[in-house]
């Protein structure tokens, strides 16, 4: 049997005497100032000899104290090193951008999937619609840019997948459409797939009359089709619960054509390339999108 006080005892011994206050200790150890002094004088009753000089509200230590502090910082110290070799590491931060709307409509809700499974990667999201430098934003790992790829010496730039971008509107609008272009077209600014592409796309002439109201998100823009204010030209990975839900169907049914683009792109600096973390999202941002496509929309 180890002939040693109680560990408590020395524990709040060696706070104050480390920090240099008995209220500091507590703060620390998180109790009361009183329990730590009585801890010290519990100790100081098992060696017989005082630990601390207390005079004027003030304790500084003693030679015996100094002797037993010296001791015990460097067996504390011994202690903390080989419990941080056994602890499980910290998780490892993984800072991801993207588009509000690919946050919202997309990344959000499969988002606590990917933290289920990888429970030792603590992602950091942050949204913006400007275009991002990944050069010049070190704190960023991974960027999911939208529209054009990104390029540049030492980036590393890969599709998400092709996405299909329809005419979507309400089943009302929809009957009400009486010809290709007799409808109310809602605009996503930074789209760039635009209505004339559309027209093009399906042998069909641009209406000479003014469009309906423009947003800078696609999210607005699906949320304004579903309130029946017109219809919307966007990729259906934003509108798919809409479309099962039966909120928003194809304009025309299947007389018209969708376009297909690949409008997301993975972006990461290619000497993080062999990182687990940026290699796990990776992955499984892949395999979500493939799964994702598997199921019609």
């Amino acid at each position: 049997m180890r002939r040693i006080p109680s560990f408590p005892a020395l524990r709040a011994f060696e706070a104050a005497a480390r920090l240099g206050s008995f209220a500091r200790a507590s703060e620390e150890l998180h109790l009361t100032p009183s329990a730590v002094s009585h801890q010290i004088r519990a100790l100081e009753r098992w060696f017989g000899r005082a630990l601390f000089r207390r005079a004027n509200r003030q304790a500084t230590l003693t030679a015996d104290g100094q002797r037993l502090l010296a001791g015990l910082s460097s067996a504390f110290d011994a202690i903390e090193a080989v419990c941080a070799e056994l602890s499980p590491p910290p998780p490892s931060s993984l800072a991801v951008h993207c588009t509000p709307s690919f946050a919202a409509k997309w990344l959000g809700p499969r988002l606590p999937a990917f933290v289920e499974t990888h429970p030792g990667i603590a992602i950091r999201l942050s949204t913006s619609a400007d275009p991002v430098d990944l050069a010049r934003h070190e704190e960023i790992d991974i960027l999911i840019a939208y529209g054009r790829p990104p390029r540049g010496p030492g980036l590393t730039v890969e599709s998400l997948g092709p996405e299909e971008i329809a005419a979507l509107c309400t089943p009302e609008v929809a009957r009400a459409a009486g010809s290709a272009g007799a409808f109310t077209r809602l605009d996503s600014s930074f789209s760039p797939i635009r209505w004339p592409d559309w027209f093009a796309h399906n042998g069909l002439p641009v209406p000479t009359g003014a469009s309906g109201a423009a947003f800078d998100r696609g999210s607005l823009v699906i949320s304004a089709a579903v309130q029946g204010l017109g219809v919307a030209l966007e990729t259906l990975r934003f509108a798919r619960d809409e479309l099962a839900a039966g909120q928003l169907v194809r304009l025309g049914g299947g007389r018209f054509e969708s376009l297909s683009r690949d409008l997301h792109f993975i972006c990461y600096r290619e000497r993080d390339g062999a990182l687990e973390k940026i290699r796990a999202f990776r992955r499984w941002l892949l395999d979500v999108e493939m799964e994702s496509r598997a199921v019609p929309a």
